[in-house]
């Protein structure tokens, strides 16, 4: 198997973050890469005495997600650079199908594997880029009606499960990305702190003439939103922000005249989620003094 190197973006991920280091080295990985995003726990120092191997980078702030995986990456030299949260567990011969996938596609920049949510479901973690009309509709009716059509087209349920199909972008949650590529289109952009990094990478790999490959013979299991549930406010504000990002950066021409409806669109979800939030926050407060 070629070469591969990892970087781990941990923020106070706990056990968690042994859990997923241990897997990359059962995998074969000789070099871990962690960048520590000012964690308040004790994860670095548990994870120095169980695999004093890894390479701790610590930041004194949180530098967001794709800032903190391009400093990983820098200290990398390996032809095949595999990014992940730091909740991931990567199931035994994934990182093996990931790597032969880019073995065999010589255009393929990007490659994805299948990620199980905690219960063993499937993450939709590959996806289109969505046009307005989807986004519009993915953004108003996939909290109060997951099973929309808007949603469905944008989060590819009908992708198959049983072969690699190209997509357009995937989760950046655990990629295999080919060094090459990376280089060339100068790792993340650093101005989004969290969410949507990964549907830029891709975006402009695909801009560069790439392929972004879904790969469900690979599998890994992710418990989601470790880091994020401390600091819901936070994040819903970055993820929208991220978006109306991703928008105005990738719009050209006369559709960019829409893009304050879609600034406007954008602030009134954030608005109702945020709400939605504060009650269920409310009622969990509540339930725990009675």
């Amino acid at each position: 198997m070629t070469e591969v190197g990892a970087v781990v973006v941990n923020h106070d991920a706990g056990e968690a973050l042994m859990a997923c280091v241990a897997s990359l080295r059962a995998e074969g990985v000789g070099r871990v890469v962690v960048v520590d995003n000012a964690s308040t726990d004790d994860s670095i120092e548990r994870l120095e005495k169980a695999d004093p191997q890894t390479q701790i980078v610590r930041s004194a702030v949180n530098l967001g997600y794709g800032a903190g995986a391009n400093r990983g990456m820098g200290l990398l030299a390996d032809e095949y650079v595999l990014v992940s949260n730091p909740d991931v567990v990567v199931h035994p011969g994934a990182l093996a199908v990931l790597a032969r996938a880019l073995d065999d596609d010589p255009t393929a920049a990007i490659v994805g594997p299948l990620i199980e949510e905690p219960d063993g479901s499937r993450y939709p973690s590959a996806r289109r880029f969505p046009s307005w009309i989807d986004a519009a509709g993915h953004a108003l009716l996939a909290d109060v009606r997951p099973d929309n059509r808007f949603t469905r087209r944008y989060r590819m349920h009908d992708l198959p499960v049983d072969r690699s199909s190209a997509v357009d972008w995937v989760s950046g949650a655990c990629f295999l990305a080919r060094r090459s590529a990376l280089d060339e289109l100068h790792g993340f952009d650093e101005g989004y702190f969290m969410y949507m990094e990964d549907t830029d990478l891709c975006f402009r790999a695909s801009q560069a003439g790439y392929r972004v490959q879904y790969v469900p013979g690979a599998v890994v299991s992710h418990i989601q939103g470790l880091s994020t549930r401390r600091r819901p406010y936070r994040m819903l504000v970055a993820h929208h922000r991220s978006a109306l990002r991703f928008a105005a950066r990738t719009t050209k021409g006369w559709r960019r005249l829409g893009l304050p409806a879609v600034a406007l669109l954008l602030g009134l979800r954030l608005g109702v989620v945020a709400s939605r939030q504060a009650v269920v926050s409310w009622r969990g407060t509540r339930h725990r003094r009675d």
